[in-house]
């Protein structure tokens, strides 16, 4: 499925869309470069969970954790790890293999310990359409 945004608030909105609509166990992978608006996306999800934290990426700690929603959200940024074995020392199959929702960021770096299916949301510009255009990809794999 192909998705066009044209403003963070649509972004946030299908996030929304996609958290209220989320089931346990379910794993997003969040794809795109800096900046593309993968917290926007991510604040939209967690809403969608009726999660009221604030909502940010957590680059220096691998993963944060929302635990008052209508599920848990397991929000991962792996951008700073050096290999899929630091992935061991959080435990990380407690949250893949849990009753949450795991979002991970840059999932691309851990593609060999990610499970056998999930869905992959890539984000990417097109500064040729306007600042703030985004194309979204949702691909079940």
């Amino acid at each position: 499925m192909i998705i066009e945004s044209s403003s963070e608030k649509e972004t946030y909105e299908l996030g929304a869309q996609i958290g209220r609509n989320a089931e346990p166990g379910q794993i997003y992978t969040l794809v795109g470069d800096l900046g593309v608006g993968k917290t926007v996306f991510t604040q939209g999800l967690a809403a969608g969970l009726e999660i009221l934290d604030a909502v940010s990426s957590p680059t220096f700690t691998i993963v944060q954790i929302y635990e008052e929603g209508r599920l848990p959200l397991y929000h991962f940024d792996v951008y700073r790890i050096g290999d899929a074995e630091e992935m061991d020392e959080i435990g990380y199959e407690d949250y893949f293999y849990g009753e949450g929702v795991c979002l991970i960021e840059w999932a691309n770096l851990i593609e060999e310990i990610l499970p056998e299916h999930y869905t992959e949301i890539r984000i990417e510009k097109n500064l040729e359409k306007g600042f703030d255009y985004r194309v979204i990809t949702i691909t079940e794999k």
